[in-house]
């Protein structure tokens, strides 16, 4: 079984109802971080475009993609422009700092 990123920017007042889905859904871990830039939707209001958004980062087997893809698009939109997007990258290797063992996707 592969591992894969799921990355999704999304608007920073969804953050609470995103991470309360995904845990509802046994999401098997995230990271949440603020982020800034431009993309679709630009700030016409800032003189550099930039807007203020959450980067979501999860690691997940590959037969949970669409579940956790799916959770994320269903609590995160309000149905406007700059709801944000979703993206997922293969993931060559993930490593345990504390063993220095690789974790394989049934781990998860």
């Amino acid at each position: 079984m592969k591992l894969k990123l799921i990355t999704a920017t999304i608007n920073l007042l969804m953050v609470e109802e995103v991470e309360k889905r995904l845990r509802e859904i046994s999401a098997p871990g995230l990271s949440v971080s603020k982020t800034k830039g431009y993309g679709d939707y630009k700030n016409f209001f800032q003189r550099d475009l930039m807007t203020t958004h959450a980067r979501l980062q999860i690691y997940a087997p590959e037969s949970r993609v669409k579940e956790i893809v799916g959770a994320i698009m269903d609590s995160g939109s309000v149905g406007l422009e700059g709801d944000g997007i979703v993206a997922v990258s293969p993931v060559d290797a993930i490593y345990r700092i504390f063993d220095k063992k690789e974790v394989n996707a049934e781990e998860f």
